[in-house]
């Protein structure tokens, strides 16, 4: 039969205890020694003397009447006054252990004043105190992080609003040349009229999908989008993927290669995961090598779903595999907006995975680009009684 070991429970203060428990010990100790030696040394000793001689050199009066005072009113009264004496010697040591513990709050609060002094890197107590010592240090940590994540935030939403500013006035300059082209030319010929024409409302409706994919990235910020979940042809879902992409991918040099079971099944909101593959192989195909192959692939094992998209193309630098599905960040600043998308794709799409409590990655590997979502698979009975979020 296996022995069982109980688990000891931590005292954090041990030290702080053991430190109490001697001082305490200390102090009725030396209690004790101190009214012994009072006692021994002056009470049964020359204390009757010196009280006499006391009382004479106060009082004015001669030993005689000092005898008869301290007669009445000391060794007649020694057990009231030796009680006395007791209690004014127990308060005195008291009174210094109580300094000697509050101190310890002092400690503290020198703790918590520090806990907002940014020039202060950690807070330091006595030894006795490092459990104290350790929980102010990680709410420090944990204020300084919060601190970061809030300018963060508000770095993020400064960034937001100058990369829609500069988006939008991208295709907004073009839509107004073009107008005021053909509103300053009204005898300009029909075909470049036409042409012109075509351009603006190409731009135009750029702009509308600019806008509505802010508005998109908003509402799933604020966790106002529901899902309408169903069962997912999951393979046929990326055969059709890849027809309705097959010009961009010609346009590339690019093919595109499906490794999945037909069989293969997806429970969520086909529509949502369907942008999510969409904005998915377009970056593939946006950042991969001419003419080289974009590989599909899909798995089901233990529960889980497994997609990957894998390009041939120039790796991800380690520092933007973090960053790359923030929003409105293009993997390459130079990119124009016309060529390269708002940066609000991935953003979209990461948002949506996640909504199907799944995760969405990047990676490099031997020289290829590797996107990996996987989402979960839910039971039947979870199916039916799944509510939108």
């Amino acid at each position: 039969m296996p022995l069982r070991t109980k688990k000891r429970k931590t005292n954090d203060y041990r030290q702080l205890k053991a430190k109490m428990y001697s001082r305490i010990i200390g102090t009725v100790a030396f209690s004790f020694v101190l009214i012994y030696a009072i006692y021994s040394f002056i009470w049964a000793g020359r204390g009757a003397e010196i009280i006499v001689a006391l009382f004479q050199w106060v009082l004015k009066i001669n030993r005689d009447h000092a005898i008869q005072l301290y007669v009445l009113y000391i060794r007649d009264n020694q057990q009231v006054i030796w009680l006395l004496g007791v209690v004014v010697i127990f308060f005195a040591l008291l009174r210094i252990f109580i300094n000697w513990f509050t101190h310890y709050f002092n400690f503290i609060n020198q703790g918590i004043d520090a806990l907002l002094d940014e020039t202060i890197a950690e807070i330091h107590l006595p030894a006795e105190m490092s459990a104290t010592e350790r929980k102010l240090n990680m709410v420090k940590q944990t204020l300084k992080q919060r601190t970061l994540e809030v300018q963060l935030a508000e770095q993020r939403k400064n960034d937001l609003v100058m990369y829609l500013a500069h988006d939008i006035r991208t295709p907004l300059t073009s839509v107004i040349g073009y107008l005021s082209l053909l509103t300053e030319a009204p005898d300009m010929p029909p075909e470049q009229k036409a042409r012109y024409t075509n351009i603006t409302l190409d731009k135009a409706y750029r702009l509308e999908k600019m806008v509505n994919e802010f508005f998109e990235i908003t509402r799933y910020n604020r966790q106002q989008i529901g899902l309408e979940r169903a069962s997912i042809d999951l393979y046929y879902m990326l055969v059709q993927l890849v027809d309705e992409l097959s010009p961009l991918l010609a346009d590339h040099g690019n093919t595109a290669t499906i490794h999945a079971g037909e069989e293969l099944k997806l429970y969520g909101d086909a529509d949502r995961l369907a942008r999510v593959f969409n904005n998915v192989l377009r970056n593939a195909a946006a950042y991969s090598d001419q003419d080289s192959e974009i590989i599909i692939t899909a798995i089901e094992e233990q529960g889980t779903t497994t997609i990957q998209f894998i390009n041939q193309g120039p790796a991800i630098p380690t520092e933007k595999l973090a960053v790359i599905f923030d929003k409105f960040y293009r993997l390459d600043e130079a990119r124009a907006t016309d060529t390269g998308g708002s940066g609000l794709g991935l953003a979209i799409a990461k948002e949506i995975v996640t909504l199907h409590g799944g995760t969405i990655t990047a990676a490099n590997a031997d020289g290829k680009v590797i996107f990996t979502i996987t989402l979960p698979q839910l039971s039947t009975q979870t199916q039916i009684g799944q509510s939108i979020p």
